[in-house]
Order: structure tokens, then sequence, then C-alpha cells
């Protein structure tokens, strides 16, 4: 397959070692017998310790004492220097609260935020320029991918460190697939093949009512969009032009897939399976109400929390015939320095950590996910799970999909014509060429 290097996409060392001290802090060391007079950005002495405000949305029983064991290294390793508090908001609420707080001139040291919307928050103001300390320190760069890391860039200059990505694979049920005839160590290539297992997985009670759906992709983790950029090569909404390439014939032939599904299923009953999905331990995947569920490899972390009896395997997104390729969608989010944050040397040593071997290789194991740092998530220890394994892998195949500013709402143009395509308001056809106009008028408002 080949690697992505379109410029419009993307989807990870140096080894931490403890004690570093501040490049650039508001006061020159204490043993210098000159030190240089007070920062504006930073009014303590060389002897005061920066307390860093960092902010996350991750609260979760799992999640949120493993950012804060990788806090307490940091926080040890710079004792009297730098200490991290951890601030937790709701996903959602937490960039709300940040921009009020970035207007009012007291935003948070350090946030976690959207890896699509880099370049959003650059053309905005809301994030800090990190050009002048990977001019320092080069090699900061050379820990991610070319093509994760060219999403930090706006106008050609980084504006956050990549934490983690993602990509979306299929998980399936290997005992559904023996008890419908199907090997369950090869998981269909092909789309075609796809919708023939799922026919075949596909079960029903005594009164034709179903108990179980082989795959829909109606339901989560790749739905029609994902799908229509499956089917055009890995192409999303624009083009490496910055043009629109929503109406695209193979898009087209995408949305008529997925409207295949509708029609055999139908909707109500598509409607009603929904309707019951929970999540975690009542996920529809894990109850055994679907037997194909795409979804970020962290789903991982709740089939071995809630599936342990369950033979689970997975597999790349499938492709349209062989040789057009497995293309998924990746996402993930970055470590920011906010716009006006009043410690920005100090931020940028934890951003760092964040970012280096160890705190990502932590962040790794107990997470499931594809961390940024290249090292760390070759590490041997995490690749012999085939899990992860499978997931760096399907990586090369992954694509990142960022706005730029002049089509920052180019979804709320999309996605009603998906939606009413969905629904059968609309041909594919008509619902593409629509969001096609409206996103060229759109980019061509802005300046575009």
């Amino acid at each position: 397959m080949k690697r992505v290097k379109r410029s419009a996409v993307f989807t990870l060392a140096l080894t931490l070692f403890a004690g570093v001290a501040l490049t650039a802090c508001s006061n020159n060391n204490a043993n210098q017998n000159n030190p240089a007079p007070s920062s504006s950005t930073n009014s303590s002495t060389s002897q005061e310790k920066v307390v860093l405000d960092f902010w996350t949305f991750w609260g979760s029983e799992t999640r949120r004492p493993i950012i804060e064991k990788i806090i307490t290294d940091f926080n040890q390793a710079h004792q009297g220097k730098i200490e991290v508090k951890h601030t937790y908001y709701p996903f959602g609420d937490i960039w709300t609260k940040s921009l009020a707080q970035i207007a009012a001139g007291n935003p948070p040291d350090v946030i976690v935020n959207s890896i699509e919307e880099v370049g959003l928050r650059a053309a905005k103001k809301q994030n800090t320029n990190l050009a002048s300390f990977i001019e320092k320190e080069k090699d900061v760069k050379d820990r991610f991918r070319p093509d994760l890391y060219q999403t930090m860039l706006y106008k050609d200059e980084p504006y956050a460190l990549p934490f983690v990505t993602d990509t979306r694979m299929m998980f399936y049920n290997k005992a559904a697939f023996r008890e419908a005839g199907l090997d369950p160590e090869k998981f269909p290539a092909t789309w075609d093949e796809l919708e023939q297992a799922a026919i075949k997985l596909d079960k029903k009670n005594a009164k034709g009512k179903y108990e179980r759906i082989g795959y829909a992709p109606h339901f989560a983790g790749f739905d029609a969009k994902a799908i229509a950029a499956n089917f055009d090569g890995g192409v999303g909404f624009l083009g490496e032009d910055g043009k629109p390439t929503i109406n695209t014939q193979a898009k087209i032939d995408a949305y008529n897939y997925v409207l295949r599904y509708t029609d055999r299923l139908g909707q109500k009953n598509i409607d009603e399976f929904k309707a019951t999905f929970g999540s975690k331990e009542t996920n529809p995947f894990i109850a055994g109400k679907v037997a194909i569920w795409p979804d970020a490899v962290t789903f991982q972390t709740q089939i071995r929390d809630f599936g342990k009896n369950m033979e689970v395997g997975v597999a790349p997104i499938p492709e349209t015939k062989p040789g057009a390729g497995h293309w998924s969608t990746g996402g993930g989010f970055v470590v920011e320095i906010p716009a006006g944050a009043k410690h920005p040397e100090a931020s940028w040593e934890f951003i760092k950590y964040l970012t280096d071997i160890d705190a990502q290789k932590y962040w790794a194991v107990k997470n499931y996910d594809n961390v940024a740092n290249v090292k760390a998530s070759n590490d041997p220890e995490l690749i012999k799970d085939p899990v992860y394994k499978a997931a760096v892998d399907n990586l090369k195949d992954t694509r990142v999909y960022t706005r730029p500013d002049v089509a920052a709402d180019m979804l709320k143009m999309i996605d009603p014509q998906s939606d009413a395509i969905l629904m059968k308001q609309k041909t594919p056809k008509e619902g593409l060429d629509q969001a096609q106009k409206d996103v060229s008028d759109l980019i061509a408002q802005n300046g575009g």
C-alpha cells in the first residue's frame, strides 16, 4: 500500500532525561552572576516554582489515573521548578470554557485539543506559535511522522505538538463468523465481500425480527462520509489544491452502497437497533447484537473490560477492489499552549514531556492509543500485542482530514446533504452536487 503523502491529511523521540532545566524562563538561573530582568510573561523569581494549569477532558476511571500518573512523573522530575496541576472539564465544555478564558486573558497553560483544527485555531489567534521553540530544538519534530506533524502547521509554522492519533479498523465477532459458516481468520477484503458476509451474519427470530445485524454502516465508527473517502482512494472532501471534491462519482457510488443496507435491513429496524445502543458493557457489538463493528482501536479497551469472554478479530477497512487501498480515517488530539498563556517556556517543557518516549509509551500501554511519537508507538513491548501492532500497521493507510480557515464551516454544508441522502430525501448525486456548490461558494466568500 502506498504511504499517504497528500498535504490535506494526516496521520508519530528522544528519551526524556529527568531534571531538564528550563531553556527560557522569565529569569536566568539562580547560579548566574548577573540575572536578567524578569520577562513580562513570567514574573516569578528564579527560586520560585512555576505552577501550570493543564486542562484535559480525561476524567474517566480509565484515563484520569493514566494522565495523572504522567503528570506526577513530570512533577517529580522538575521538583522546585515546575508543578503541573490537572483540571478536568467534560468533552466539548473544555473548549468553550478555554475560548472564554483566552478572551478574558486568563487561559490555561496547556490544553488538549482536536488535531483537525490546529490551523483554524491558529488563524483565529487562539494558540501559541511554537516556531521559536522548535528552532532551538529541531529534533522534537523528528519524534513524529512527517504527515502527522504537517497537521500542526499553519502558514508553515507549528502551533501544537501531536499527542495521539488514531485509525479506524473493523472489529468482528469470530464466534458469530463460525456460526454463519464464515472463516473467522479471514475478514472480507472488499466492500462487496463484506456485504455478502453481513447477510450471512444477520440473525432473525421466529417472528422475523432481527436479533443480530451482521453489519450496517449506519451505526458508528466509520460512517457514510468516511466510506465515501475510502471509495475515492482516500481523498476527502477537499483535494490537494483546497478545492471541493465532494460530488465525485466514487463518492456517489459510496452513498449508493450505504443505501443498499437501508433497503435490505429497513430503516425502521436500523432505528430500533440504534435506539437500544448504550456504551461500554451495553455496546451492541459487545452485547452480541452486531457482528462487525468499525471503531478506533481504543475500542479494544472496552472489549478488554466488558467483553472478557469474546473472541474478537481486527482487520483493515475493506477496499472497493483489490489494490484500491484499505483507506481509513484518523483523528486524534494535540497538546497546545493557548494564546496568552503566562508561562510559555515552562509549558513548552511540559508538552515536550507529554510527547516524549516515556509518557507516550505509558499512555499507549494503558489505552491502546496510537501515540504520536514514532519510537514509542513501535516499542517492542507494544508491538507484541497483535491488536496494537495491527493499529500501527494501519496508519500507513490512514488519513487525517484537516480544514483550512476558508472552509472552516464546510461540514455544516455537507452534513445536512448527507443526512438528506441517507433519509432518501435526495439522491446521492443531488445531495453531493448541492454540497459541492455550497462548499465552493463558502470558500469563494472567504477569499479562497
